[in-house]
């Protein structure tokens, strides 16, 4: 799933015009000089001018009082995209409609039901809370909690008391990754944390709670594939993510992700995928690849032979995902 999936729910709020425009409106004069200078909405390819700026101002020497605003730009930006997701949201899971929430769950079931794996880019609730409202058996996301007392519990002296919900409890039978992080997830130092609803409030409150203390979710908001796949690396609840996706098997069924030039570590993965296994036949054959427009065709058929299995597309609008 990629960014396509969230804006096939809401496009006022998940497209980068959105976003964009979130930003424009902090009236930050660092960002407004840089979205004049680079005139894109684009973030991808902003985040990446900036990262390219800040390499040649380093090269020659430049003022280390240019260099200082280019890298807090930078850092403002990644800051800022993360607030925009997180405001722009929905605030709660049940401000998606129930028919459609239940089209999107029936749509994931034929995969997750199938000892399948659903992979998103997307940073943003929706997934989450289409599984989590539908009370899905079978979207085990690798989180869980540590049972404190069982010994007392067992004997009938406590009730069960639980720890915080941690990721790794149940990673060997993970279905649902998060590729580039997600709001509710948080890496502590030590452990990759995962923000629940508690105190009889919303979760997106409890996340932007610890936003405003400058806790802030795991989240790649590089600008190139090879920063992503980075950031990727640096943390190990991503690299696990990364590494699943390396090794699927069978067939990968794409919605809404667009295999740009700056997810090119997508296209890798998929590779390492399709080479796995070449003589038992244990790996990915073929990838079915949706598209919304005939420039989305065009642009497939372009870079196909970047792929190292067999490429089909079918008509994203025809999958009907949010009904």
């Amino acid at each position: 799933m990629g960014n396509g999936f969230s804006m096939s729910y809401d496009h006022k709020i998940f497209s980068y015009n959105a976003l964009y425009d979130f930003i424009d409106n902090l009236k930050d004069p660092t960002l407004s000089k840089l979205f004049n200078v680079i005139n894109t909405k684009n973030f991808e390819l902003i985040m990446r001018q900036l990262d390219s700026f800040i390499e040649i101002a380093k090269a020659f020497d430049t003022d280390i009082k240019l260099i200082e605003a280019l890298e807090d730009a930078n850092k403002l930006l990644q800051t800022s995209l993360i607030d925009a997701v997180s405001e722009l949201h929905p605030e709660h899971v049940f401000e998606v409609e129930e028919d459609r929430s239940k089209a999107c769950f029936d749509f994931l079931s034929d995969f997750l039901k199938n000892d399948g794996k659903v992979f998103s880019t997307n940073y943003d609730l929706l997934l989450y809370w289409v599984l989590l409202r539908n009370e899905s058996k079978e979207a085990n996301d690798g989180f869980g909690r540590e049972h404190l007392n069982p010994v007392e519990t067992r004997r009938g002296q406590e009730d069960a008391e639980y720890g915080e919900l941690f990721w790794g409890k149940h990673k060997d039978d993970q279905k649902v990754f998060h590729v580039h992080g997600t709001l509710p997830i948080f890496d502590t130092g030590t452990e990759i944390e995962k923000e629940v609803y508690r105190d009889r409030r919303y979760l997106l409150a409890n996340i932007k709670e610890r936003m405003n203390k400058k806790d802030y979710p795991v989240f790649v908001t590089a600008g190139d594939g090879n920063e992503k796949l980075n950031h990727i690396y640096h943390n190990r609840y991503l690299t696990f993510c990364y590494e699943k996706l390396s090794s699927i098997t069978g067939y990968l069924v794409s919605f809404g992700f667009n295999f740009g030039e700056y997810d090119y570590h997508i296209i890798d993965a998929v590779n390492k995928a399709a080479k796995r296994g070449a003589q038992s036949g244990d790996k990915l054959f073929s990838i079915y690849i949706g598209v919304y427009s005939p420039d989305d065709l065009e642009y497939i058929k372009s870079i196909q032979g970047k792929f190292n299995c067999k490429v089909n597309v079918y008509n994203s609008r025809t999958a009907n995902i949010w009904g």
